[in-house]
């Protein structure tokens, strides 16, 4: 694990995006890992900014997002799909149809969950952009979740349900109490990582990501077993590790 900490949260993005794009410009059918919420979304400026520069073309790659909530509807703002459609997908030369997010609206969760799972096995992760919780959670593996999981349907905490209450007008009672998520296996499975932590509120899961024991207790702890993962933080964020 390699650790970066930025200044601040324009840096962190665009460190991150630097060592992206290595795997961008070298392999022009990637298959990328996107996450969402407000951490990415710098990183996701900076990837549009260099394809309108003509320094990078997403026509032949594929992407498989994180997670997404249960029973919101696709067009909601705060779907997950309409998030990337928003913040990366409508910018950019990526196809359509080979952006995938978990489906939250599947008359059979069960069964959808599954075949995502195989969906990203046959298409491996090159990279994968995670953030993380509060509580140490990467996609929507709250504590707890076993580090052998695979794509599933998970109850949400009240806190990361708190968390994301600011993009529902503040009102928690507005934001989904289930959603999809690939399992802690599914990130694993990635060549390469690259997760993104800012502001105060990240400290403490990170310190524990970082410098804490393997334990299901802070999912996002698993990455100290991976080869290939860089962690870049804004100053606050990586305040424990200084």
């Amino acid at each position: 694990m390699i650790v970066i900490q930025a200044k601040d949260y324009d840096e962190m993005s665009k460190k991150a995006y630097e060592s992206m794009k290595i795997v961008l410009t070298e392999k022009p059918d990637a298959v990328l890992g996107l996450a969402t919420g407000s951490t990415p979304i710098g990183l996701y400026k900076e990837m549009i900014a260099d394809y309108k520069a003509g320094a990078v073309s997403y026509k032949k790659m594929t992407s498989i997002n994180l997670d997404e909530y249960v029973g919101l509807p696709v067009e909601h703002p705060e779907s997950y799909r309409s998030f990337m459609n928003r913040n990366l997908f409508d910018h950019i030369d990526i196809v359509k149809e080979n952006t995938h997010v978990p489906d939250g609206l599947a008359a059979d969760l069960k069964l959808a969950a599954d075949e995502y799972t195989a969906f990203a096995a046959a298409h491996p992760i090159d990279i994968q952009i995670l953030g993380i919780g509060a509580n140490g959670h990467i996609g929507f593996n709250e504590p707890g979740t076993p580090f052998d999981s695979h794509t599933h349907v998970v109850e949400l905490k009240e806190g990361t349900r708190r968390d994301n209450a600011r993009f529902f007008d503040n009102d928690i009672d507005l934001v989904p109490t289930h959603a999809v998520t690939l399992g802690m296996a599914d990130i694993m499975n990635a060549k390469a990582i690259i997760l993104l932590a800012s502001g105060a509120g990240k400290a403490e899961a990170v310190r524990d990501m970082v410098l804490g024991p393997v334990s299901e207790n802070c999912p996002a702890s698993i990455l100290q077993t991976h080869p290939n993962v860089l962690v870049v933080t804004d100053e606050a964020a990586g305040y424990y590790l200084n």
